[in-house]
């Protein structure tokens, strides 16, 4: 009988294609950046996504100190973390998070939009956030892409 085979193809750590990928932050939306970050480390852009397999690309993030935040987010947003010990509880708002790291806006942007588990764990491992537009990945000859392409 002639008929058409159709097989699903399931992507595994040998199949994978991963290559590096550069995005400028300079004037971007956060919430947009992160979720376009999130959805290329995971590797839905592919066509042999696989959920339950890294199978998204590298992302370098340059000048992540010139995120754009709207409304009164600056200063209304705030980002809560604990120290483990009683009445540890900490707050801080965003202009106070960019005077000191100003690349953990981004990663805590993007680690929130990947899956609580150890794929996304293993995930958050393959970003990699930079102040300014210098970055040390010269060497793996990343291709630089707009958020519109993806």
């Amino acid at each position: 009988m002639d008929t058409q085979s159709y097989k699903t193809v399931s992507a595994n750590a040998a199949t994978v294609n991963k290559e590096w990928l550069v995005i400028d932050a300079t004037d971007q939306v956060l919430g947009r950046l992160a979720s376009r970050v999130a959805y290329i480390l995971r590797g839905k852009h592919k066509t042999n996504f696989t959920p339950h397999v890294d199978c998204g690309d590298n992302v370098i993030v340059i000048n992540a100190e010139k995120i754009r935040l709207t409304g009164k987010k600056w200063t209304d947003k705030v980002y809560v973390r604990h120290t483990g010990y009683p009445g540890g509880q900490r707050f801080r708002t965003p202009k106070e998070l960019l005077a000191l790291k100003p690349f953990a806006i981004v990663e805590e942007a993007v680690r929130g939009m990947l899956p609580k588990n150890r794929l996304g764990a293993a995930l958050f491992r393959n970003l990699h956030v930079y102040v300014g537009a210098e970055h040390p990945h010269q060497a793996q000859q990343p291709t630089q892409i707009t958020l519109n392409e993806i």
